[in-house]
């Protein structure tokens, strides 16, 4: 596309791409929890979320975590500890299963019976960069009303389609959509 930016932070300027703020965002609605995997409290707490049912055990299984249920039980007993190669897989099968529970339900908040969502998208960081070679990028709302690409995108991680789903939303600011490939933060609520 002939807005996309090809030598991003070439004079100096600091951000990152909009599909990963958004990403950043759900990521925060989503609410995962906060006490880490290393601490036992972290740990039972995600093998519960990952045990409790069966059909949490089939996610668990499909997002990676393909250990026994003699294994599983030596976790949650604490008889054994999982390696830190398992602490991690536990980490992003614990990630994978929330994205997909709470997706439906992010979705029907943001989509909002049609209305959407107002969106804040705050410009690239210019600090750094020389006066002359400055832009003027000003703070943009925008209210989204089709969310149901970049929610499914992020649920299931596939970068390139939230950052295609992302770039088909943001055109909306007309002509200088371009500017806004890379930004500070993109704030919204659901």
């Amino acid at each position: 596309m002939p807005e996309r930016n090809i030598e991003f932070g070439k004079y100096g300027a600091r951000g990152i791409k909009g599909h990963e703020a958004v990403a950043r965002q759900l990521d925060a609605l989503a609410g995962y929890i906060a006490t880490p995997t290393t601490a036992r409290r972290g740990l039972l707490a995600r093998l519960h979320y990952l045990t409790r049912t069966d059909h949490a055990r089939a996610a668990a299984r499909a997002a990676g975590l393909t250990v026994t249920d003699r294994t599983l039980r030596a976790w949650l007993e604490g008889t054994r500890s999982p390696s830190r190669k398992n602490l991690d897989r536990i980490e992003q099968a614990y990630r994978t299963v929330r994205r997909e529970n709470v997706a439906r339900y992010l979705l029907a908040r943001l989509n909002h019976e049609g209305r959407g969502t107002r969106v804040e998208i705050h410009p690239i960081n210019q600090s750094q960069v020389d006066g002359p070679r400055r832009r003027v990028v000003e703070f943009r709302t925008l209210n989204v009303r089709r969310w149901d690409r970049i929610v499914a995108a992020w649920a299931v991680g596939d970068d390139q389609e939230l950052d295609d789903a992302w770039v088909d939303q943001v055109v909306d600011l007309g002509s200088q959509w371009g500017q806004y490939e890379y930004v500070t933060n993109v704030g919204f609520a659901a």
